[in-house]
């Protein structure tokens, strides 16, 4: 019959899943990929369009942006601190 209105039960897991599944197809087809929380060197210098490794190392020892250690080699970049930085940084025109 048209116009009638059925209903059907789903377990809480499997509508969790259909909603990852569903949210994650939208972002892939809408352009917006998951962004990373800590991101490496070079993307973090790509992000603040810098070339020179000092002047990275100068931002993270002013506490201009938030970084973290895990190991002696590797540090990471907490993307928001990068973003928050360059916007804090702009400059409104007339």
């Amino acid at each position: 019959m048209e116009g009638e209105n059925k209903l059907f039960m789903i377990s809480e897991d499997n509508l969790l899943q259909f909603l990852e599944f569903f949210i994650s197809r939208f972002e892939a087809q809408s352009g917006k990929e998951k962004e990373e929380i800590w991101v490496d060197t070079e993307t973090a210098k790509k992000l603040l369009s810098i070339k020179s490794d000092t002047t990275l190392f100068k931002l993270r020892s002013e506490g201009k942006i938030e970084y973290s250690q895990p190991s002696r080699k590797v540090i990471l970049y907490k993307r928001e601190s990068i973003l928050r930085y360059i916007e804090d940084n702009s400059y409104k025109t007339f």
